[in-house]
């Protein structure tokens, strides 16, 4: 069967974050999916079939190389731009993903290959603090809040602090959290309004960073268009290969957009 590599949220290579995305024909079975997703060591794979459904087009599934997850922006990016590079959606189609938790997300292209994604807002919910997130993380938290992810929003101050984070991984994957979002107002000057840096020890290999990771934008977008009045922005994720998600703010909806590149287009023989 046919697989890509697609480095989402990115219009260069080598840069965003890349994400296999497996063209199935038919039903696989997950034990298999999740094997396939460790081999591909991505901190995403995709598994795309056609399905025959009144409200989608295909099902969409996600792996990280431990464990399968309820939502994820880059992959889903990852797997819309591959059907339309390959022509499985014609250029002006509209496609529906069916998943197994987040409901039907649909994906648009425009004439520039801008991806659109329709997703569920994940506000935040202030909660305290967890014991040690200072101390995982080297810095002090301003505000703490709790997403229906299960991932922690912290904003810290600035975002020379979030560029400059070396944290204890280990510590942070001893807190009871999906994952750990990092955020700050962007810097004077910038061409972007927020930055952030996103962490999951439990569920990635390595140092425990997602490059860029559309579903914590899920819950940036709701935190920083409050603070700042305004519905439409711009992040971008500082990790080492960095990537801007554009967010719009449409009730209890996230509109993510982005570009996406091709990186490897292959057979998968196994």
């Amino acid at each position: 069967m046919r697989m890509l590599v697609v480095d989402a949220f990115t219009d260069r290579p080598f840069s965003g974050n890349p994400a296999g995305v497996c063209m199935l024909e038919h039903e696989a079975d997950p034990g298999w999916m999740q094997r396939v997703a460790m081999e591909m060591k991505h901190s995403e794979t995709a598994f795309v079939r056609p399905i025959e459904a009144p409200d989608a087009d295909f099902e969409l599934r996600w792996f990280t190389p431990l464990t399968e997850v309820a939502l994820c922006g880059h992959a889903t990016m990852a797997s819309a731009y591959a059907l339309f590079a390959t022509g499985a959606v014609p250029a002006g189609g509209t496609i529906r993903f069916r998943t197994l938790e987040s409901g039907v997300l649909t994906v648009t292209r425009d004439s520039g290959g801008v991806l659109e994604m329709d997703f569920p807002a994940s506000p935040a919910e202030p909660a305290e603090a967890p014991a040690g997130l200072a101390a995982a993380l080297g810095t002090a938290a301003l505000r703490t809040g709790r997403t229906s992810q299960n991932d922690l929003l912290v904003e810290v101050a600035g975002e020379a602090a979030v560029r400059d984070l070396a944290p204890d991984i280990a510590a942070l994957g001893r807190i009871e959290a999906r994952g750990i979002i990092v955020t700050a107002a962007a810097g004077p000057g910038e061409a972007h309004d927020f930055v952030s840096r996103f962490f999951a020890a439990g569920v990635l290999l390595g140092d425990g960073e997602d490059p860029v990771t559309g579903s914590a934008h899920c819950a940036l977008a709701p935190f920083w268009s409050e603070r700042f009045g305004r519905d439409a922005l711009v992040g971008y994720q500082a990790s080492a290969r960095g990537g801007y998600v554009r967010t719009a703010l449409r009730g209890d909806r996230v509109i993510l957009s982005g570009t996406a590149v091709i990186v490897l287009d292959g057979t998968l023989t196994v």
